[in-house]
């Protein structure tokens, strides 16, 4: 049978969009498209018009210039493992994917830095580095498979920020694609305190709403002296959380300190990765401290004795790398690992002060009791950002809607102590309306003007970050037609 041509289609767009890309290099037909309809946040699916790869900055620029000329809504796409829809397409927008933009450009040891391209892997880097002392230091859990432009459009974190801090402390340099088509730099030469706005704070965890990253120059750090990690299991919440206050309390800050309670212990302990932990254990905490050899056993003794004050049921340091490695996969799996229980999650991504760990925890054992769902508690406990996982099956009517409400009662209860509505995973289209619980209509007028500054037509990942969005953009555009006729 005689193979149609690929680009067949009476589309002027995709014909002048294949005409940058190459053929080879775009995607328009359904069944191509379905694979891009969400990101990780899998509750909501939207088909894009097309899918367009570029290969270089030129061509990003060249792609956007005619899309906003044309009026035609748009978006970036890195691995799409983000986990509030960020790169769902509402509007039916064009994914321009970075993907085949996965260069690492430059390494400049001697000033510690690299530069990449937004397709590159965050967990490549630091292998790509390793050898010679070297490391990228956040390290979300899809580390392994999610790219570098994404963690910047997410301000991404990981385990180890807590010593080490996010995406944005990480950042020296953006090439930005803007919402026009126009290629700037921000950051010269790896130095990070340039004169004028924080234009790379304001840009970094933005979420793909102000411009579109082709270039990241970002700190690489070297590899600590020595580092050890500990494992210790409670009896109860509530004695594993007041460790974790009691532990900072000290003095120390440790490069990470993470929590599971007993639900989502039972689901790392039933899928790839188990390590043994007791089936009977309502929580864990897995601390790691590194630095100077020289005050890394006094960290160590505090901890320990810190567990012991708080009715530690066993404690133990891993005795090599192995076991180390062995806890921290185990770990970092955590989130996949609740499809071993559950035929559906949702994992939500709240900040609160470390003190109030027990109060929060206590109310979401109380939603999940209110809802009649299990909710699995994994989280980064130092810096006390918590992933509640709502555990749900979608084929039942009615819990998918059910699960989402548990979800925002999950961060009220955080915003109720003062706390945020996002750590790292962002806001997307999952938490736009949840943004008035810590903001109000004036604050979140001020960031919109700021949205309208770099995206004055709306064509750039519409509908994202922000709650009911308001007559600035439809304005904007029709003021843009009027005046091309």
């Amino acid at each position: 049978m005689r193979r149609k041509k690929r680009l067949q289609t009476n589309d002027k767009h995709i014909k002048n969009l294949a005409a940058i890309v190459g053929e080879k290099e775009i995607l328009f037909h359904k069944e191509d498209l379905t694979a891009y309809e969400n990101d990780g946040f899998t509750i909501h699916s939207y088909l894009p018009k097309a899918v367009v790869f570029p290969k270089n900055t030129e061509e990003t620029a060249e792609i956007v210039s005619y899309l906003s000329r044309n009026d035609l809504p748009f978006l970036a796409r890195g691995a799409g493992t983000g986990l509030s829809g960020g790169a769902v397409p509402l509007n039916g927008e064009v994914i321009i994917s970075l993907v085949k933009m996965k260069r690492l450009l430059n390494v400049d040891l001697k000033n510690r830095c690299a530069v990449v391209e937004p397709g590159y892997v965050n967990l490549t880097l630091t292998n790509s580095i390793s050898d010679k002392g070297y490391y990228y230091a956040p390290d979300p859990s899809s580390q392994y498979c999610c790219t570098i432009g994404g963690n910047v459009a997410e301000n991404a974190g990981g385990a180890h920020c807590l010593k080490y801090g996010v995406t944005t402390n990480h950042i020296l340099g953006l090439e930005v694609v803007t919402p026009d088509g126009a290629i700037i730099e921000i950051g010269k030469n790896g130095i990070m305190d340039v004169p004028g706005y924080d234009l790379l704070g304001i840009l970094t965890g933005s979420e793909g709403t102000l411009g579109i990253v082709t270039k990241i120059t970002v700190r690489i750090l070297t590899h600590p002296e020595e580092k050890k990690t500990v494992l210790a299991y409670f009896d109860d919440v509530a004695d594993g959380s007041q460790a974790v206050s009691d532990i900072v309390s000290e003095g120390i800050v440790p490069a990470a300190l993470e929590m599971m309670d007993g639900t989502a212990i039972e689901a790392v302990e039933s899928a790839a990765y188990p390590v043994g932990h007791p089936k009977d254990i309502e929580a864990l905490l897995l601390i790691e401290v590194d630095g100077i050899s020289a005050g890394i056993e006094e960290q160590i003794n505090k901890i320990l004795d810190v567990c012991e004050k708080r009715n530690v049921r066993s404690v133990k340091v891993a005795e090599d790398e192995q076991e180390r490695a062995r806890w921290w996969a185990n770990r970092k799996t955590g989130f996949g690992a609740m499809g071993a229980i559950s035929p559906d999650y949702l994992v939500q991504d709240g900040v609160i002060p470390r003190s109030t760990l027990p109060q929060v925890l206590g109310r979401i054992r109380e939603i999940s009791q209110e809802y009649g769902l299990r909710i699995a508690n994994i989280f980064h406990a130092g810096d006390g950002n918590l992933h509640p996982l709502i555990l749900f099956d979608s084929r039942i009517p009615g819990e998918t809607d059910k699960a989402l409400e548990a979800g925002s009662a999950c961060l009220q209860a955080c915003a109720d102590v003062g706390g945020s509505i996002t750590g790292e995973h962002g806001v997307g289209i999952e938490k736009r309306e949840e943004m008035r619980f810590v903001f109000s209509d004036k604050e979140i007028e001020a960031q919109t003007n700021i949205r309208e500054v770099f995206n004055p037509y709306y064509l750039l990942n519409a509908g994202k970050l922000f709650p009911s969005p308001g007559r600035c953009g439809e304005v904007k555009k029709e003021e843009k037609a009027a005046a091309s006729k």
